[in-house]
This record gives C-alpha cells, structure tokens and sequence, in this order.
C-alpha cells in the first residue's frame, strides 16, 4: 500500500518541482556559456540571472502557500528546508556562470562539464522526486542515486583540483577554483534535498 502523508492537493510539491526544473535549466545555460566566446557571454548571464529570479519567486511563492494553507502535504520545516536548498542551489549556479563572464574565461577543463552533468542528472531526479513526496515509498531509490552522484561529484572535484594545481599558474588556478568550487556546493546542495527527503521517509515510515 502506497504511504500518503496527507490527500489534498499538491500545490507545494509543485512549487519544488518547478524549483528543481530551474536547475535543470540552468545547467543547460551555464553548459552555453563555457561553450561560447567570452563575447556572448553577458546574454547568457542575463539568461542565468533570470533562472535565478525565477527561483527566488517561487521559492517566497511557496512561503506563501505555506502561510496561507490550514494543512500542507509536509511539514513546515521540510517544505522550507527543501525550497531553501534548492533555491541555494541556484544561486551558486548563478555565480558560477557570473564568475565565467567575470574571470573572461575562454573555456574550462573538462571536469566542469563532468560537474555540470552530475548537477544535470540530480536536478532531472529531483524534480520527479519532488512530485512524489506524497508517495514516500517511491523514493528511496532517489535518495541512493543522488548520494551516489554526490559521491562522484566530490571525486571530480579532487582530481579537478589536483590538475589545476598541477598545470596552472596561480591567477589561473584561482579563478578556476572559485568556478569548480561553486559547483560542487551545488552538488552538495542537491545532497542536502536528498538527505532531507531521507529523514522525511524515516520520519513517516
């Protein structure tokens, strides 16, 4: 038997979903940016900072909700832990994006395309997993894969690192690293939505 947690309509879980969908939107416009001369950057940021607004307004869209409902498909504090770490999710893709525009960079090392696909493939999970937190004993499996991600996204990071320590010249070096840390904050954000839809089953089980 399906576990529900409440039968009303699910208005908040739509909220999320549409949050996570940024973020697949996102990592698309941010992948344009490092595949595009320095020149056409600032429309791709502009393009990025509207993902950005997007998210915001929907994350206080779901404040509201929140507010205004007598009884949400979740608690409280997990709808606003999920939409706050999805909106912070944004808000680093957006300054990574910002970042390469700023720094002039050319292009990056393959492992930023290597991140942006984790961060593509978590956000796709999320926003399935986001519709279905009133089915809680379908996402298990959500939880396993996107900590696998995550697993695999740190790793890239250290080689990432490792390389760029080996083949860069300090001014190089750290503007790469200030890019190729903002994104594995967001795989480390996506984590958190999942670690925190782990203690909702946990919680609900």
């Amino acid at each position: 038997m399906k576990l529900r947690l409440f039968p009303q309509e699910p208005a908040g879980l739509n909220l999320l979903s549409l949050m996570a969908r940024q973020i697949v939107l996102a990592t698309g416009t941010l992948a344009e940016i490092l595949g595009v001369p320095v020149v056409e950057h600032g429309r791709l940021v502009e393009d990025m900072h509207n993902h950005e607004a997007k998210s915001a307004e929907l994350h206080f869209a779901l404040l509201t909700h929140m507010r205004t409902s007598f009884v949400n498909v979740l608690p409280r504090e997990d709808m606003y832990a999920l939409s706050r770490y999805l909106n912070e999710a944004m808000e680093k893709l957006d300054a990574a994006a910002e970042l390469v525009s700023l720094y002039k960079l050319q292009r990056l090392p393959k492992r930023a395309t290597d991140q942006l696909e984790i961060i593509s493939r978590q956000a796709e999970l999320t926003v399935e997993a986001m519709r279905q937190l009133n089915n809680l004993d379908d996402l298990e499996d959500y939880w396993i894969e996107i900590l696998r991600l995550s697993k695999r996204a740190e790793r890239t990071h250290r080689v990432w690192t490792a390389d760029m320590v080996a083949d860069m010249k300090w001014a190089a070096y750290t503007r790469n690293r200030d890019i190729a840390n903002q994104l594995v904050e967001v795989t480390r954000d996506m984590r958190r939505i999942a670690t925190q839809v782990g203690s909702i089953i946990v919680k609900e089980s």
